[in-house]
């Protein structure tokens, strides 16, 4: 099976051309956890299957490190369009890629006639709890700025779906915490009956925030494109940015603009071939 390793900011994934690599539905899961292992595997957090499509111009099969299947990916996303335009797939610089049945719109930017960078349109966020979900005592519109108890210890959550779960921390200090600690209290919490991806976040001004991730399935990634969108949102709806802000990560600078008035998201970023091989 020939697979090609890409990364977007350092959240790296294993991508398998599903045109052409064939392999059984029920075997991805056990098949992915031993492709992502960094010791005895290739190494990854996860695994992404580039399947045809009869709804957008491409699939994205997704699985995280531990072989669930995950809705959505941002950095996974820019990496599936340099792959196929790269690879000769599709020679369209607009595309569509359709994950879990939620269609993006990618634009592709290129450089040396290869794409050095993508911008997608992630869509609308979801706030309502039970769509993300979240568990409510009763019914409401959002979890904004919320007391959530984890480890005997209290923190305020913003609560947002950008095709999978999040939950945006904001503290005062992000580099010291220990996160490998913390980060799996927070994703098998109680009232996140589909486990979550948990984002801690400094705001370093109007513009620009610092943040740390702990994915769900995979544990603490350098990146996370759909965990920034969520970041975004939830900076503004507690007012605290701009409705364009950067994203420092571990592995480099998203940027993500909430389109307040037509109520999308923006994210733009890198995709980064690193090696390719045969397993």
């Amino acid at each position: 099976m020939k697979f090609t390793k890409m990364h977007g900011c350092g959240n790296d994934y294993i991508y398998i051309n599903g045109f052409t690599e064939k392999v059984a539905q029920e075997d991805k899961p056990e098949l992915v956890r031993r492709l992502s292992d960094r010791h005895f595997g290739i190494g990854g957090d996860g695994a992404i299957f580039i399947n045809p499509s009869t709804e957008a111009d491409f699939e994205m099969e997704m699985y995280n490190a531990d072989g669930s299947r995950a809705e959505m990916c941002g950095n996974g996303i820019r990496c599936v369009a340099k792959y196929v335009y790269d690879k000769g797939l599709t020679n369209k610089t607009d595309i569509s890629v359709i994950s879990c049945g939620g269609v993006k719109y990618l634009q592709l930017f290129l450089e040396d006639g290869k794409v050095d960078t993508v911008k997608v349109n992630m869509g609308t966020p979801e706030l309502v709890p039970e769509r993300i979900p979240v568990v409510c005592e009763a019914a409401r519109e959002s979890i904004i700025d919320e007391p959530v108890f984890v480890q005997g210890q209290e923190y305020k959550m913003t609560c947002v779906s950008m095709g999978n779960p999040h939950a945006v921390i904001f503290m005062d200090n992000v580099t010291d915490l220990k996160i490998e600690k913390i980060g799996p209290y927070f994703e098998n919490h109680e009232r996140f009956p589909k486990r979550i991806n948990t984002e801690f976040v400094k705001v370093l001004d109007r513009q620009n925030v610092q943040m740390r991730v702990w994915e769900r399935g995979t544990g603490e990634t350098l990146a996370c494109g759909t965990g920034c969108c969520a970041t975004v949102v939830a900076c503004i709806l507690n007012g605290l940015t701009d409705e364009s802000v950067t994203v420092k990560l571990l592995g480099g600078e998203i940027r993500v603009t909430w389109d307040r008035e037509s109520n999308l998201v923006y994210m733009s970023g890198p995709a980064v071939t690193v090696f390719e091989g045969e397993w």
